[in-house]
């Protein structure tokens, strides 16, 4: 390969990447080992899970059930299709679904378009900020504080290198953003407004009022939620003053042990469908009249002339968005609503309990299955219950360690996995 492009050397290979980031030594792995071995050695790792509850850290990635019958439907014929469905004659499963989802999408949100799914919450979120650059022709870029520390760090890189600046406001102390620090944010140079629906901190933040200082500026609202089941309870972002929709799909089809990726969704306004990234898949008839279904719009994402460009992103979260399609299919408008529900009615009980104990909300505005409760020494707890085999939340000093009120709180979610006994039991422990 060296004589092929025309290098002598490893070393001259490398040659362009600076010294002080070569590894300079062999990296440090085991030996290989056969196939019979190595699943032999991944037993033995999966057996130090030493957990047999669901967690109740939610932060972003949250525990919820996912029916059987959601993997079986993955494997089905019609899905094992291109990569990349350009050719619509052998994609029909994978291109059907995809629309599903943009329906599915566009039903939640209360919006009228939505792409056909991004990489996770946190790319659909600076992808979300872009589009309101191009839409608007302006460069600032205002952020609540409540937002996910780690999707405000992707809006923070990807708008670094375009001229673009990103300012964050902070929430008060009722966990909700401080709008009179928005109004002061926003101005004639900001492009959108950027808050949680629900936040981070599990609060449904002020969306009509934070929406309503957007649009009187002249700029966009972009609502994010990472707890999508919050859905089909709440309000639809569109019919509170959002213009962009964006956030995860992962509590739908999409277990915890999946490891990571999740589908990140992107919805908005029909004004600004030539804007959204990536692709989207469209309803059509062939020339006998029979449904068919095609990317339009834009068959391919990096384009040729990239000044046309709305996006550098290559693909979607096409497995991942299958299953939340699959599971929301199964779920219906009737079963979203009771699983919406059972989940808040189970923050309810946990913050019954945890007051029993002693234990407060650090923060009073509405919560949907998600809340920070005042645990005394948050760090301390996690520890503790990790002992027991109980994943006991996410201290919030983590993300916010210069803020006094962050050493206790302990950011807990519940779900329809954590049963009322086990609720109980975890509300005891922490005290204990």
């Amino acid at each position: 390969m060296l004589e092929v492009i025309g290098a002598r050397s490893l070393g001259e290979l490398h040659a362009s990447i600076p010294e002080r980031l070569r590894l300079g030594r062999p990296l440090d792995l085991p030996p290989a080992l056969d196939e019979i071995a190595l699943l032999g050695e991944l037993r033995r790792l999966a057996g130090r899970n030493e957990t047999h509850h669901p967690p109740f850290a939610g932060a972003g990635a949250y525990p919820h059930h996912v029916p059987p019958v959601v993997d079986q439907l993955l494997l089905r014929g019609e899905f094992f299709t291109a990569y990349t469905p350009y050719q619509p004659e052998i994609s029909q499963g994978t291109l059907q679904a995809l629309f599903e989802w943009q329906t599915f999408v566009c039903l939640l949100t209360g919006l009228e378009v939505a792409n056909a799914s991004m990489y996770d919450g946190a790319s659909a979120t600076a992808e979300a900020a872009l589009l309101a650059t191009r839409v608007t022709g302006r460069r600032k870029v205002v952020v609540s504080a409540a937002v996910h520390p780690e999707y405000r760090k992707v809006v923070a890189t990807y708008l670094r290198s375009g001229q673009a600046s990103v300012v964050t406001v902070p929430f008060g102390r009722d966990g909700r953003t401080d709008l009179a620090a928005l109004a002061r944010a926003v101005d004639a140079e900001t492009a959108c407004v950027v808050v949680g629906y629900p936040s981070f901190l599990g609060v449904v933040d002020a969306l009509p009022e934070a929406a309503a200082l957007a649009r009187k500026a002249g700029a966009l609202t972009v609502a994010v939620t990472a707890e999508a089941v919050a859905l089909g309870l709440l309000a639809a972002p569109g019919a509170l003053g959002a213009d962009v929709a964006v956030g995860s799909f992962q509590s739908f089809g999409n277990p915890l042990s999946f490891g990571g990726p999740a589908p990140g969704f992107l919805a908005a306004r029909e004004d600004h469908l030539r804007q959204l990234p990536g692709r989207i898949a469209g309803a059509t008839v062939d020339k006998v009249g029979r449904r068919g279904f095609v990317l339009t719009l834009s068959t391919r994402e990096q384009h040729i002339r990239r000044e046309k460009a709305t996006s550098n992103i290559c693909t979607n979260s096409g497995l991942c968005a299958l299953a939340a399609t699959i599971h929301l299919s199964l779920l219906g408008r009737r079963g979203l609503d009771e699983l919406a529900r059972l989940n808040h009615a189970r923050l309810l009980l946990l913050r019954e309990e945890l007051g029993k104990v002693g234990c407060p909300p650090v923060f009073s505005a509405p919560v949907f299955n998600e809340q920070a409760f005042d645990v005394g020494d948050a760090e301390a707890v996690v520890a503790a219950m990790a002992r027991r085999g109980i994943l006991a939340g996410a201290p919030l000093s983590r993300w916010f360690p210069d803020e006094p009120w962050a050493r206790g709180a302990l950011l807990c979610v519940a779900t329809e996995l954590h049963d009322p006994e086990l609720i109980r039991l975890f509300a005891r422990s922490v005290r204990e």
